[in-house]
């Protein structure tokens, strides 16, 4: 695949309550041009690719599931699979490991983009979910220049992942779910 590196990246992490949220957030997006969105949806792996074809459905984006070596390109939607992050030549690295307790892991791929903060505008979003998955990545993100999006508690379906987020993230911007697909939608342009 032909890599042509996106100018702006968006982030969005989530877990319990999350596949509707995606949903969503991906119906209502623009034509992207110059903005990749990566989609870390705990899930059994099993389940990934019925969600990617239910993610397709009334989407103008094009959209495919994170496939070991292939290039982050702009103008595209990618939805993470198991564990999987970025090099610094911006080609996806899916692994296996039996050290991380999520589907996929939201900080390791998150993280995996703290590298790119002084090239690429980075925007990551936290939304519902159990527990903390997401928010030490959302954190070295937001400490190396990203902004950074969560749900409000009014919300979040659950809110235990934007909860820690809304704690622990400096400068972390606190929306309900409509301002953060506005917020996305105008970052995307």
């Amino acid at each position: 695949m032909k890599l042509s590196v996106p100018k702006k990246i968006v982030l969005i992490g989530a877990s319990t309550g999350g596949p509707g949220r995606i949903e969503k957030i991906v119906k209502s997006l623009p034509i992207l041009t110059n903005t990749t969105i990566i989609i870390a949806q705990h899930m059994v792996e099993g389940f990934v690719p019925s969600f990617a074809s239910r993610l397709r459905e009334n989407n103008i984006n094009p959209l495919c599931m994170a496939q070991d070596g292939y290039a982050v390109n702009a103008a595209q939607i990618y939805l993470c699979e198991g564990l999987t992050t970025v090099n610094s030549q911006f080609y996806f690295n899916k692994k296996s490991s039996l050290n991380t307790q999520y589907n996929p892991d939201i900080n390791i791929i998150f993280n995996s983009f703290v590298q790119f903060t002084n090239k690429i505008e980075i925007l990551a979003v936290i939304l519902t979910g159990i527990g903390e998955d997401g928010v030490s990545g959302c954190k070295n993100l937001s400490l190396n220049g990203a902004r950074t999006l969560t749900e409000s508690e009014e919300s979040a379906i659950v809110d235990g992942m934007p909860c820690r987020a809304r704690k622990e993230v400096p400068n972390i911007e606190i929306s309900d779910i409509n301002t953060i697909i506005n917020k996305i939608k105008e970052f995307c342009d």
